[in-house]
């Protein structure tokens, strides 16, 4: 007789019924729904939701409900993406200034669900949408940056080797070195040439000036402009990252534009927040030596510049930059323990840790302050459309006197909330951008576009299935029923694994559902056509049910294997959509061997395995 042990059949059911658990929030719809969130120096309060329903009411535009979301954040949910789209311009419109808005779909489990933590499986941005973000990175930015830092390392230079120099500055694409007669020039020169060779140098006399001439050649500045291209990849690639989006999809698109896909974000909002940062910090000593009076006056020392903190109060400060924003390795966001102010701890590299050593030793008991610099987009309404600029904000944040030397780690105090601590910590440790971007498209990929797409992705699933049933039944009688039953175990267990483990399901994810169903009866088929060989050899019915799946097994798990090798190839070398792709055939593959193998024994002993049968219904 064909039978499994108790706790084989336990186990078996244990793991069906965990499965259906897993999967049941998928099977819940999607409400179209604008997630809001408060702009910088805005609060949501309880008054926000009651503005925010006057707003949709006066537009007349219906909603299904507001719900408060954790971290402060409104979710307005509607009935149809044609309101939502109404919605959000209605709020955009209105409200703009004070908060942001975000077009998402939002899953409405009932409470009990929620409490369990579970959570629908992720939809790629082909289907459930999401955010595509087409990105220009400044190079003319990446080149003027690279000569600033050339004018601050040839001043440093000179000033170490000790040679005479009335002015380095930049114009246009050339550093000018200015010096008062020929041996200063000549001597000058020797420094420059050493440490500076790889630029393209001139020597030139005029109206009496000695002057030394630096540009960067053509070549450089490819190369240059490609590293920060490169770069900036790499740093939006951790930011993301960093955020917990799945399988995002980061890749460089010409010379000098990056394209940015973050299908099933789960907040859309911050990611846009976030990739368009170039938050920055750098480290300057303040200038104790000249009156902030004579600055505003615009009396500017050469070396030195005037700035604001947050309230608007003048700063003159060192032109020398101590560290910057590239040399800081790590951050993390926390709060001052005595002040209890949130704050950012701060690590810096070798060469970093090195030069603020250096400074703070030299220049115990004077000020440094600490100035946050941020690309920041607005929206105005002009002529009744909201148009978008960018503007570069630098800010003193904290100014603290030096009271005894420090290196590699350091706090840095001042932020207007924890929020901000964090997203700083974030910017920082994910690297800083090498050269300015600004978003030039932004395009919420559609519910309704991706409601299309799953519409057809089911239907095929679908069509699938029911081909496959209609067959089984038709041509294996009782075990194909059982067959088919165990196909659509296999489907829930595909789901709840892929809800279990946060996958993006994408429209080559449904082409790999698919072609598992193939796979999972092709192992039926094979079991069953074992099953009628022995009894045409004269076996009993009992007996033709244990060949069947001992002899079949190795063929199966043969067949099996060898296609989730070519599923892990993908995976490994695959990028977006193709690894969605490969983890949905790794993952059915291995479900349809477990519930063809296992399941599909388990119910024939079951029903037919402890009985004496003059024939099998195969």
């Amino acid at each position: 007789m064909n039978r499994y042990p108790l706790w084989k059949n336990l186990l078996i059911l244990g793991v069906i019924l965990v499965s259906l658990v897993l999967a049941l929030p998928n099977f819940f719809p999607q409400d179209p729904s604008i997630e809001v969130s408060a702009a910088r120096k805005t609060e949501m309060t309880a008054a926000s939701a009651d503005e925010i329903r006057a707003t949709l009411e006066n537009a007349k535009v219906p909603f299904k409900r507001i719900d408060t979301l954790e971290g402060g954040k409104i979710l307005v949910r509607f009935d149809s993406s044609g309101d939502q789209l109404r919605g959000q311009e209605a709020i955009e419109s209105s409200l703009s200034a004070r908060y942001r808005s975000a077009l998402t779909l939002s899953t409405d489990l009932p409470g009990w669900i929620k409490a369990l933590g579970l959570k629908p499986m992720t939809l790629g941005l082909d289907l459930r949408g999401g955010v595509y973000v087409l990105i220009d990175v400044d190079m003319e930015a990446a080149v003027d940056q690279a000569l600033d830092r050339y004018v601050e390392d040839i001043r440093t230079q000179l000033r170490d080797a000790k040679a005479r120099y009335i002015t380095v500055s930049r114009v246009q694409r050339q550093v000018i070195v200015k010096f008062a007669d020929l041996p200063a020039r000549d001597a000058g020169e020797k420094v420059i040439a050493k440490q500076f060779g790889d630029l393209k140098m001139e020597v030139l006399e005029q109206g009496g000036d000695f002057l030394v001439t630096l540009a960067m050649t053509p070549t450089q500045q490819k190369q240059l402009q490609d590293f920060a291209l490169q770069q900036n990849v790499t740093t939006l690639r951790n930011r993301v990252n960093a955020l917990g989006v799945a399988e995002p999809n980061i890749a460089r698109q010409g010379d000098r534009r990056i394209v940015v896909q973050l299908p099933g974000a789960q907040d859309p909002g911050r990611l846009k927040e976030i990739l368009g940062a170039t938050a920055t910090l750098e480290y300057r000593l303040v200038d104790t030596e000249h009156s902030v009076a004579d600055a505003e006056a615009g009396k500017v020392p050469a070396a030195s510049r005037l700035y604001r903190d947050r309230d608007g109060r003048p700063v003159l400060l060192k032109r020398r930059v101590i560290v910057t924003g590239d040399q800081i390795t790590d951050a993390a966001s926390g709060f001052d323990s005595q002040s209890g102010t949130p704050m950012v701890t701060v690590a810096l590299d070798g060469p970093g840790g090195r030069r603020m050593l250096d400074m703070t030793t030299e220049n115990v008991g004077k000020p440094m302050a600490v100035v946050f610099i941020e690309n920041r987009t607005t929206t105005k309404q002009v002529d009744g459309k909201p148009v978008k600029t960018t503007a570069k904000v630098e800010e003193v944040i904290s100014v603290a006197t030096i009271r005894e030397p420090f290196g590699k780690r350091f706090q840095t105090t001042g932020l207007d909330s924890s929020e901000e601590a964090h997203n700083l910590a974030l910017l920082l440790r994910a690297g800083a951008l090498a050269a300015p971007i600004q978003i030039v498209e932004e395009r919420t990929v559609g519910p309704s576009l991706g409601q299309d797409n799953i519409d057809q992705g089911l239907m095929s699933v679908i069509i699938g299935f029911l081909a496959v049933v209609v067959f089984m039944a038709f041509y294996y009688s009782w075990f194909g029923v059982v067959a088919n039953v165990v196909l659509m175990l296999n489907l829930v267990l595909i789901v709840a694994v892929m809800a279990l483990l946060g996958a993006t399901l994408t429209m080559p994810g449904i082409a790999g559902m698919v072609l598992t169903i193939g796979m999972a009866v092709d192992a039926n088929v094979l079991i069953f056509e074992r099953m009628r060989e022995e009894i045409r050899n004269g076996n009993t019915p009992q007996a033709s049910i244990a060949a069947g799946y001992d002899k079949a097994l190795s063929a199966i798990i043969d067949g099996n294997v060898t296609t989730l090798i070519a599923a892990v190839v993908l995976f490994s070398f695959g990028t977006g959509p193709i690894k969605g792709f490969a983890v949905t055939l790794t993952v059915g593959l291995i479900a349809s061997m477990f519930t063809a193998i296992t399941c599909s024994r388990a119910m024939i002993n079951w029903i037919w395995g402890g009985r004496r049968l003059a024939r099998l219904p195969v």
